[in-house]
């Protein structure tokens, strides 16, 4: 198999999915206005997306290492390529939700088995710089996604958004069905455990619904029920003889379970900030979709540009060091974005986007370096299927606290000036929730002891 062929489908798909997250943060006004959208149905439209890829991950990296990546890869393209044409069409809020969904199915095939191809392809003392490489692609995507995100928001309207993934992933499937052989390693025991999947999927979708639903009775119960699902099916999964989530890979070994525990709680403190920021910038502050993009760009543009140098390093010290430092700043700016108001000087945005841009680019590729290095090569799919799972659990987790606190607050109304000052207030109680996260994400990043 050509590694570089390898690192470049990963690089495609690496950048795509944050490039729709961040080009939709800044599309969100517009997308308000063009589908008569209020601010819960707002939140919908990443979190949907977020939720039906963290629902897929660990059941579609399972089938990968059962069936095969390169098959999975390929469906994986061949979908998000389809549910972008037709998202552009979308003539309401329903439909664009229902493909942001099915976009999200498709991420989950593409990214637990191109990092699983990417883990297969490179040797281990290679594994940091190359992780660092594919961090930087999810960084590019990131940066662009504001930037140019809204300079097409602004010019052509927020269809053209998805012109960009139809692009790539006509590249990746292209490179896929004639360049990639698949030389993954097939499970001992072929059987997919179809019962921890629906289970895993309910709690999920109970958590996050329950949420989007506050206060309502219906909602407290379904939240309550995704709690208490939880311990019989960490139970069930431990007991099964083919489980859908390996418990048994964080068994005796606190660098995979540490490493994604820090993922999960780095993500749940971040991943909300985006859509916040895109929303304060230019309901509160009054700029364009492309002169919030610009802002928002600052982070993941230090991201792009350090991560590659913080993988690299991760490879010569103990990932948890890098990766620790990492959390520990980006707790830093969320501290600086606690103490927004209506009058901050943008000068405060710059600088907490600085601080979280180095932050993430110390923990990311340094965490995941830590946590693959840290298994067996027959378990890469599902191992890093289970690190993306924290990654979108997290991130779901992150508006699921932005949209609990909308529900609470705002309710189902838009976002016009008399809700300015409520949608401070929430943005408030979010970036304060997110910063006490970050810094119980530091102990768990420290803790999690010497890959070497």
């Amino acid at each position: 198999m050509n590694k570089w062929i390898v690192l470049s489908i990963a690089l495609l798909n690496g950048f795509v999915a944050p490039f729709m997250g961040a080009a939709i943060n800044v599309a969100a006004p517009v997308l308000a206005v063009d589908l008569n959208m209020n601010a819960i149905e707002l939140n919908w439209a990443t979190t949907i997306f977020l939720l039906s890829s963290a629902i897929c991950l660990i059941p579609v990296g399972r089938l990968a290492d059962i069936y095969g990546r390169k098959k999975f890869l390929f469906i994986g393209n061949v979908l998000l390529l389809f549910s972008s044409i037709l998202v552009i069409f979308a003539p309401n809020t329903f439909f664009f939700l229902l493909i942001r969904c099915i976009q999200g199915i498709s991420i989950s095939f593409s990214y637990g088995t191109s990092m699983a191809l990417l883990a297969n392809a490179f040797p281990i003392n290679q594994r940091g710089k190359v992780f660092g490489i594919h961090a930087a692609s999810v960084y590019v995507g990131l940066s662009s996604g504001p930037v140019l995100g809204g300079f097409l928001v602004q010019s052509f309207g927020w269809e053209s958004i998805f012109y960009i993934p139809i692009f790539m992933s006509a590249i990746a499937v292209f490179l896929i069905y004639f360049k990639i052989k698949d030389e993954s390693i097939k499970a001992a025991i072929e059987i997919f455990d179809w019962k921890g999947s629906v289970f895993y999927g309910s709690i999920l979708a109970s958590l996050t619904y329950g949420f989007s639903i506050l206060p309502s009775m219906l909602g407290y119960s379904l939240i309550l029920m995704g709690i208490i699902l939880f311990l019989p099916f960490v139970f069930y999964q431990s007991h099964t003889p083919s489980p859908l989530f390996k418990i048994s890979l964080f068994h005796n070994n606190p660098v995979f379970a540490y490493s994604n525990l820090a993922a999960l709680i780095h993500y749940s403190a971040t991943a909300g900030v985006g859509f916040l920021l895109s929303l304060y910038l230019q309901y509160i502050k009054g700029l364009t979709p492309k002169e919030a993009g610009m802002i928002l760009m600052v982070q993941p543009v230090i991201m792009a540009i350090f991560s590659p140098l913080m993988g690299t390093l991760s490879d010569k010290i103990e990932p948890r060091l890098v990766a620790s430092a990492g959390m520990f700043m980006t707790f830093g700016g969320l501290v600086f974005l606690a103490f927004l108001s209506s009058t901050t000087e943008i000068f405060t945005v710059y600088t907490a986007l600085i601080f979280m841009g180095m932050g993430f680019a110390l923990f990311s590729s340094p965490n995941t370096n830590a946590a693959i290095s840290a298994i067996d090569k027959k378990d890469y799919a599902i191992a890093s299927s289970t690190l993306g799972t924290m990654r979108f659990g997290g991130q779901i987790f992150s508006m699921v606290i932005v949209m609990g606190l909308f529900s609470l607050l705002l309710g189902r109304v838009k976002i016009v000036p008399e809700n300015y000052e409520t949608f401070l207030v929430a943005a408030k109680y979010a970036f304060t929730l997110f910063a006490v996260l970050c810094l119980l994400g530091t102990y768990a990043s420290m803790k999690r002891g010497n890959l070497r």
